[in-house]
């Protein structure tokens, strides 16, 4: 259970979407923003249309908040130059403010994308260096090690959640490894809401317990949250579901060929 005052950035997007629901009784307030206008949908909560770039709007947005669940950003591959605003310069305006309004909990939202050149054969830990399998994974890389500097250097308690392919029910070959199912994402956002105060910092992999995952599950000692939901329920409605899968390819699948980013640079 998640309770006192709660944010949650990105919250008109998919997830956020999900996660307001799912927060909204069981909070004493819900602070929601975006950059897209929200109206309120019960007495308990307050809606803001903040760019994540004002550092000076997000502060403001974020006064009296005992945690915070940064959803916000750029969801998938872009230039890097937009990547770096909207995900890097809006994370360092979360964690500025969450320093200096003394919030309790920042949890961030990264990605396994952060680590997607890592080989599909092998199952990776968040103590395995990145590997990004994209520009967007890279700006995942900077998001997590500004959480790391601010919970070593100012003493913030951060938890970064690597989300998995968030989907109602896989779709696709390579979700049977990576889905995240939309009954496991919120029981990972509950837990790392309100983890103990003594959590100062941890990575976890936010993925169902799917038999084919490439990820490890968190130990209770990093979050204390078991997942429910296996992909594996999906594989005989998902055409190539059992073709065998080269265990040197990168986890990344399309996300990790050249032609993914190409588009986004000059030729």
């Amino acid at each position: 259970m998640v309770e006192g005052t709660v944010a949650v950035t990105g919250a008109a997007g998919r997830i956020g979407t999900a996660v307001r629901g799912a927060l909204r009784p069981e909070v004493s307030r819900l602070v929601l923003l975006d950059r897209t206008p929200l109206r309120p949908e019960a007495d308990n909560e307050e809606t803001l249309t903040v760019d994540l770039r004002d550092e000076t709007a997000v502060e403001s947005a974020l006064t009296g908040v005992d945690r915070v669940l940064h959803l916000g950003g750029l969801p998938d591959e872009a230039p890097l130059a937009d990547l770096l605003d909207a995900n890097v310069l809006g994370t360092h305006h979360v964690l500025e403010a969450a320093r200096r309004r003394r919030i309790s909990r920042v949890v961030l939202a990264s990605s396994n994308r952060l680590t997607g050149f890592h080989p599909a054969g092998q199952l990776t830990g968040p103590g395995e260096p990145p590997r990004p399998d994209s520009l967007y994974g890279v700006s995942k890389v900077a998001v997590e090690a500004l959480g790391r500097l601010y919970a070593d250097k100012f003493g913030l308690s951060v938890i970064c959640l690597r989300i998995g392919s968030y989907e109602q029910a896989p779709r696709e070959p390579r979700h049977l490894s990576t889905w995240l199912s939309p009954r496991d994402a919120l029981g990972y956002f509950r837990a790392a809401l309100s983890a103990p105060a003594t959590t100062r910092f941890a990575t976890v992999y936010a993925v169902s317990a799917n038999t084919r995952r490439f990820w490890t599950l968190p130990g209770r000692q990093e979050l204390d949250y078991t997942p429910v939901d296996d992909a594996e329920a999906y594989a005989e409605q998902i055409p190539g579901a059992q073709a065998p899968v080269d265990p040197s390819a990168p986890q990344g699948g399309a996300f990790a060929t050249p032609e993914f980013t190409l588009r986004h640079l000059r030729p």
